[in-house]
């Protein structure tokens, strides 16, 4: 894919899937994402766009049916609405790329993103994607803008704005995709997702991935611990605990971690540790030399 770089040296098998969230997790435009809103809402509905809905932790389909609600268009069980969705869609995207040069004068790179977006690139065995509320071309635009895109393998990304599911779901897609692509298992803590919002840990949850939340958003540290995140992290300034928390997801650290722990506790060489398999149960053998 163009402009991805690999994560960590050639010829490492993958091992670890991180997906980050992008708005308030790696950038803030949402001046700019307004504007272009207003814009497409009018020229699809035939209505001004008076009030804008929340858009923490949403998907821009449950953001456009709020605001059909909260601005007066009947919401009927034709499927009238429903028909509205793709041209507006449409609409908003090619608003959006109109204001592609504003995105980074009126927006704003959130602290320590592209500095940790690197840092994980660096990391043998580990691939980055996004998972996000946005559409694919406003999603890679965004991610354009601001150069972030070289560090991510946008092929197998979840976009809630243009596939039909609920972030949750859309997690277990995108990690099966990234399977099928890297011919690798993301289970459980294999999957790791960084993003700024308590919905956005709820999805981790119902997608069955590891959560890193960062306070980067509307939400408080203390709400995102309250709604079950793994990590919380105040920022993205120091990368040191993600890296710690996705380089302790790899195989055989776990075990080995249990079986040595730190190399100051216990200077037995790795390498002398074998494990040992019954039908019944599993041994582990500390080979002394």
């Amino acid at each position: 894919m163009k402009g991805f770089v690999p994560a960590g040296s050639g010829g490492v098998a993958i091992h670890t899937l991180v997906l980050w969230n992008i708005d308030l997790t790696l950038l803030d435009v949402a001046k700019v994402t307004r504007a272009a809103y207003a814009e497409a809402f009018a020229a699809v509905t035939g209505r001004p766009l008076v009030q804008l809905p929340q858009l923490v932790g949403r998907t821009e389909p449950e953001i456009f049916f709020d605001a059909l609600g909260r601005n007066g268009v009947s919401l009927r069980a034709d499927g009238e609405s429903e028909r509205l969705l793709a041209p507006f869609g449409a609409e908003f995207a090619t608003r959006l790329a109109a204001r592609k040069d504003l995105l980074t004068t009126q927006g704003t790179l959130m602290p320590g993103a592209a500095e940790a977006l690197r840092a994980v690139a660096a990391l043998d065995g580990v691939v980055q994607s996004v998972l996000t509320g946005s559409s694919r071309p406003n999603a890679a635009l965004k991610l354009r803008a601001f150069g972030l895109d070289r560090y991510l393998d946008l092929a197998v990304a979840g976009y809630a704005g243009s596939e039909p599911y609920p972030k949750g779901a859309l997690l277990r897609a995108t990690r099966l995709r990234a399977e099928e692509k890297y011919q690798a298992s993301f289970a459980e803590k294999a999957t790791i997702y960084v993003a700024d919002s308590p919905r956005d840990v709820e999805a981790a949850t119902i997608g069955g991935a590891t959560s890193v939340a960062v306070a980067s958003g509307r939400a408080s540290s203390a709400e995102l611990r309250d709604a079950g995140a793994d990590l919380v992290l105040p920022d993205l300034v120091n990368p040191a605990p993600l890296l710690a928390l996705i380089t302790a997801a790899a195989p055989g650290r776990a075990l080995q971690k249990f079986l040595l722990g730190s190399p100051q506790e216990n200077p037995v060489d790795p390498a002398a540790v074998a494990v040992r398999k019954c039908p019944l149960r599993t041994f582990v053998v500390l080979v002394c030399r």
